[in-house]
This record gives C-alpha cells, structure tokens and sequence, in this order.
C-alpha cells in the first residue's frame, strides 16, 4: 500500500492567473517487519487541474456536445516526484468558481497514479479559484531608488499588483447623493460613500427623512446577486433573471429624521463576472411603504409632567415602492477568503 497526501499550503482559494502549488508526497507505511520484497513501487503519477461546468437542461440551451464538461489547463501537468511539489498556473481566462440557479463552475486538482500491477486510482482536490481584477493601471507607488532588478521583480509578481489595484479601487470614496421620489412626493435622500466593494467589507447607508414630503413608515435594503444567462444560451426568449439575496435590513421608521443600514458582503460568494454563458451581477434592492397622507408625530405640551402614551393609527393607506442601486462586488486577498473556505485544500488516498 502507499498513500499519498496532496496539500496546499497556502490555502484552497486563489485568484485566477496565480500560480498554485501543491505538496504531493507518496509514503510506503511499512513495519518494522517488513522487508524490501514486500515494498510498493510506483508506477507512475500525473497531476491536472480541471474546471467542471455543469448547467440546467431547464435554464441553459447549451450546443449538442452536453452540459457537463471539463476544462483543462493547457500545459505539462506531468508530475515529476524529484520536483517535490506540483505547479500550475490557473488559468486566467476561466471562470470562476461559482454555484448558481442555473450554472456552475467547480474547481479541482485531480491527482492519478498506480502502483505496479494494480488498478489506476484518483486523488481530487477541490479549490475555490476568485476572478482575475482588471490591471489598466499602475497603482503601486513608484519609487525611484530602487534598483532596476528590483522593479522589474515588483512588477513580475501579477498577485501583488492585482491586490494593490484591488486595495486602491475599494478606497475610493465620495458621496453618492439619491433623492428617493414615489408619484406623492419626495420622500428621503440617501447617500452612500462607495459602490465598489470587495469580498468581506460591509456596505453602509444612511437615510435623511426629515428632507422628505412623505412618511415613510418602512424601508428595507437587501444585498442581492442576479445571475443572467447570455441571449443565445437561454432556453426560452426573455428568460427571467435569477436573483438570490445574501442579506437584508429591515425597519420602521415613522417619524423618524435619519436612519442607517451596515450590510456585510460575505466572504464565500462569487464577485461579478461573465463569460461567453452567463454573467453575475450584484445590487442593492430597496423597498420603502409610504402614507399616502401626512401623519403628524407626538406631541408633548410645554412643562407637562405626566407620562404620555402614544398609540399609532390602526389602519394607514399606504403605498409601496421598490428601488435597484447597482453596485459592483470584487474579489479580496486570497488568504483571507481561505479561512471561510469549505475546502481545506488537503486530501489523501491510499492505492
């Protein structure tokens, strides 16, 4: 028998275009007993990523060859035991890994080896691969003392110029001013600081009703995620899009002059992307209910000294109205996004 144990020590989430490595190690657990008649010999081994694509026969028109296939990275994905570990650049043009209403994308490493006369056997190990963010810009502060083998070092590493564009695209912030209007009248103002986030960071409003004409008896934000199947994929012409919420804030706020909402952006969803089949995108979606009359707010009279109760109205005529804010979702460090991970990027088999 020999086991072999695959592990990757950095983590089973990477950003697409990094390079991954994977500790593979084959060990004969012989006892002291044992001698070298009774030893295992390895035959052969061979290492390979795959991206697995599956889709919805009821959602997703895919051409005739299917809607199960396998992606693989295309280079030399012979593993060669003296090198100790297994490297492979993720492709940076995939997808990401991704469990939609209508399609997925699942990552593994699959490891096949044999031993001498015995059958071929299978080692997977699943990872979560994050979208590649765009570098159109140099965002890394230029420093002129460094030496030209330096700078040119700084710049061949893509994961640190990706987070370095990541960091600086996320902290940027200005107020984004909305006026929040049904057919009555003006009821709010909101403003946000920023609609571009990454994994992990809270999105926060606030409300202003005292700039408003009509009560607003309640509101809610929901973070939501839409997932859209290209044109020429969907089943039927118009299809609806998938949407799935990721959390909401609710609250009452009659007679209330501001408010505010904190959303967190979990660490284990999917940023937005497309590909040539689908494509995902993220916003905020607003629900507010109005009185369609004025409702005048408790009074307390000058020096009254006795506890006053305030009962609100039993029945209120209202209407409701709903509002999308598309904002934009981002990968995050890959490390950090690691300790949410249902994977632990290690596995073993015994053959």
């Amino acid at each position: 028998m020999i086991e072999v144990v695959a592990s990757m020590a950095r983590g089973p989430v990477f950003l697409a275009g990094e390079l991954m490595e994977c500790l593979i190690t084959f060990t004969n657990p012989m006892s002291h007993l044992s001698t070298s008649a009774t030893s295992e010999m390895l035959a052969w081994a061979s290492a390979q990523i795959h991206c697995q694509f599956h889709a919805s026969e009821s959602r997703v028109a895919l051409p005739v060859q299917g809607i199960k296939q396998d992606v693989q990275a295309e280079s030399d994905t012979v593993l060669i035991p003296s090198r100790d570990s297994y490297n492979e650049m993720v492709p940076a043009d995939g997808p990401p890994s991704f469990r939609g209403q209508s399609v997925k994308y699942v990552y593994k490493l699959t490891i096949g080896c044999q031993r001498v006369n015995s059958p071929i056997k299978l080692l997977r190990v699943p990872f979560r691969v994050l979208p590649l963010f765009p570098q159109d810009e140099e965002v890394s502060p230029l420093n002129p003392f460094l030496e030209e083998d330096e700078a040119s070092r700084r710049d061949a590493r893509p994961l640190e110029r990706a987070l370095d564009m990541l960091m600086v695209t996320t902290s940027r912030r200005y107020p984004h001013m909305f006026n929040i209007t049904n057919i009555r009248g003006k009821v709010a103002k909101f403003c946000i600081f920023k609609t571009v986030y990454r994994l992990g960071e809270e999105v926060i409003g606030t409300f202003n009703f005292s700039e408003g004409d009509i009560p607003c008896l309640q509101y809610s934000v929901s973070l939501q995620s839409e997932e859209e199947i290209q044109t020429q994929y969907q089943r039927r012409p118009g299809q609806a899009v998938s949407v799935t919420g990721h959390g909401r804030h609710l609250e009452s706020c009659l007679h209330t002059a501001s408010s505010h909402f904190s959303l967190p952006v979990p660490l284990n969803v999917t940023p937005g992307f497309s590909t040539d089949i689908v494509s995902l995108r993220w916003r905020l979606h607003f629900e507010f209910v109005t009185a369609r009359e004025p409702m005048e707010p408790p009074t307390v009279l000058p020096n009254q000294s006795e506890v006053t109760v305030w009962t609100g109205a039993e029945q209120v005529d209202v209407d409701t109205f709903s509002w999308d804010l598309p904002i934009k979702v981002l990968p995050t460090n890959p490390a950090l996004a690691s300790y949410v991970s249902q994977f632990t990027g290690t596995n073993s088999i015994n053959i």
